[in-house]
């Protein structure tokens, strides 16, 4: 199996925001990557990565809201007993 490291590579130029760069090689450092690694195995993950068939239920079933509920935070004790309404 080849990996990351084998592969061809070909050089490609971005136009960063300085913030954005900063924080890149910030997160770089404390992975011990350099920035081209780093920002190569976030790409990496972010186009290969395909949830599994439950991830995809939860997410469907996060985005339509069936199940969320309404939550009361007129006051501390109304939100908690809202909270016990949707977990009960």
């Amino acid at each position: 199996m080849e990996t990351i490291a084998q592969t061809p590579k070909k050089r490609a130029a971005f136009n960063l925001s300085v913030g954005l760069l900063d924080r890149l090689k910030e997160k770089a450092t404390e992975e011990h990557q350099s920035v081209d690694d780093f920002v190569e195995s976030i790409l990496l993950d972010a186009i290969y990565y395909e949830p599994n068939e439950a991830t995809l239920e939860a997410i469907e079933e996060a985005r339509s809201g069936r199940y969320a509920g309404t939550l009361d935070a007129s006051s501390f004790e109304a939100f908690m007993k809202s909270i016990e309404a949707i977990e009960g």
